[in-house]
């Protein structure tokens, strides 16, 4: 019976172990540290790496030496159970303390230290030729790597581009470097700030002297690299300059990748930019009305009355003004408005005619026949009362006959 093998198993990628300049045992003691700690350490460029041990490939703590100031030795303790040497380590902000299992080791690691920052083997430690070599190959490494790396802040731009550049963008700093405009390798750093809302845009030559960048002020000042230079004038300045630093993460260009129709590559394409408005179609559909806001009564005037519509055949009545028969009435004027409203054209019923009272015997004939004289306008507005009249007229002449 055949044995049936599962998948071979392959082994788990392992980190590659860094590569330092130096590298041993040693014990570090921090500002806030009540007791020494100890930690596999490498030194690579201007950072000690602290490790747990010696198999370990990422660190637990990192120390820049980009504010070295210088290092001192302790003085050797009288006990008999710390045998150890001890040393400082001095940076502008902090001091840490180290120890080390012998003087060789310490004088070994001053050696290093000192080789990366003043970036020249040290000529003052108690050292063998053979430790005196592999500080030369440090320097030489140092100063290949120190050669290709420069600061985020330095950008090969002239010095017009420089000042734009720190205008356009105030937000991602005010200090950028730039390379010197008379060819001589050297570097120029250019700032600028705000001054009571006036821009003060300032230029500052940096030489480059051998392995060295001096910063050509009124006391010139020699950096070990570009990256000094920036700390200087962040610390020369109470952290007023901040190296300049362009966001280019986001995409400015929208873009998309199609595949070209005759060979079938794709390619990257890059569409036009859109107007900056829409521009509706022709039969599209309308905008909408601007909304009206409510006015106050008072202030609204008082509304006009509308023309008449000539499509619409509205009457305007006349016979609807009281008669003027009545004594003591107002009669319209014609110069009054009048309310235009439709007539409805419907049969009226003749009204019965109104009579009179009968006068009393004593009324004389010329009263009547002057009443009768000065109501032209009546007997107009009221024709059914001229055959009254005349009815009335002719019986008082026949009383006034029978009373002779």
């Amino acid at each position: 019976m055949a044995l049936i093998r599962g998948p071979l198993r392959t082994p788990k990628p392992k980190g590659v172990l860094p590569i330092h300049y130096h590298e041993n045992f040693l014990e570090k003691k921090g500002p806030s540290d009540r007791d020494y700690k100890k930690f596999w350490a490498g030194l690579q460029g201007l950072t000690i790496y602290f490790y747990n041990s010696n198999r370990d490939f990422q660190p637990v703590e990192k120390l820049d030496l980009g504010a070295f100031v210088k290092l001192t030795d302790e003085a050797p303790c009288r006990s008999s159970r710390d045998p150890a040497t001890h040393f400082t380590l001095i940076l502008r902000n902090q001091e840490i303390k180290f120890k080390v299992d012998s003087l060789e080791a310490r004088e070994m690691w001053k050696g290093f230290i000192l080789t990366v920052v003043e970036l020249r083997v040290p000529s003052n430690l108690t050292l063998l030729p053979g430790h005196l070599y592999m500080m030369a190959e440090a320097l030489a490494k140092e100063q290949a790597r120190r050669a290709l790396e420069t600061p985020s802040c330095f950008l090969k731009v002239s010095r017009l581009e420089a000042q734009l550049l720190l205008e356009r963008y105030p937000e991602c700093g005010n200090l950028l470097l730039r390379p010197s405009g008379d060819g001589a390798g050297g570097v120029s750093v250019t700032t600028r700030q705000v001054l009571n809302g006036v821009p003060a845009v300032r230029h500052y030559k940096v030489k480059h002297e051998g392995p060295t960048y001096v910063i050509d002020v009124e006391h010139p000042f020699p950096c070990t690299s570009l990256d000094a230079v920036v700390d200087y004038f962040v610390s020369h300045t109470n952290n007023a300059l901040v190296p300049f630093l362009l966001d280019e993460d986001y995409e400015k260009v929208l873009g998309y990748v199609e595949a070209d129709k005759e060979n079938g590559e794709k390619v990257w394409v890059a569409p036009a930019a859109p107007h900056p408005g829409p521009v509706p179609p022709p039969g599209g559909p309308k905008p909408p009305l601007p909304v009206s806001t409510p006015e106050s009564s008072q202030d609204k005037p008082p509304p006009l009355p509308l023309p008449p519509n000539q499509d619409e055949n509205y009457v305007i009545p006349i016979g609807d003004t009281p008669a003027a028969n009545y004594v003591n009435e107002d009669v319209p004027s014609p110069s009054w408005p009048v309310s235009l409203k439709p007539k409805k054209f419907q049969a009226k019923t003749p009204k019965a005619p109104i009579m009179p009272k009968p006068e009393p015997r004593g009324l004389k004939s010329g009263m009547v026949r002057k009443v009768a004289g000065n109501s032209a306008q009546a007997f107009f507005l009221s024709p059914g009362l001229a055959d009254v009249t005349a009815e009335l007229e002719e019986k008082l002449q026949r009383r006034r006959a029978l009373e002779h």
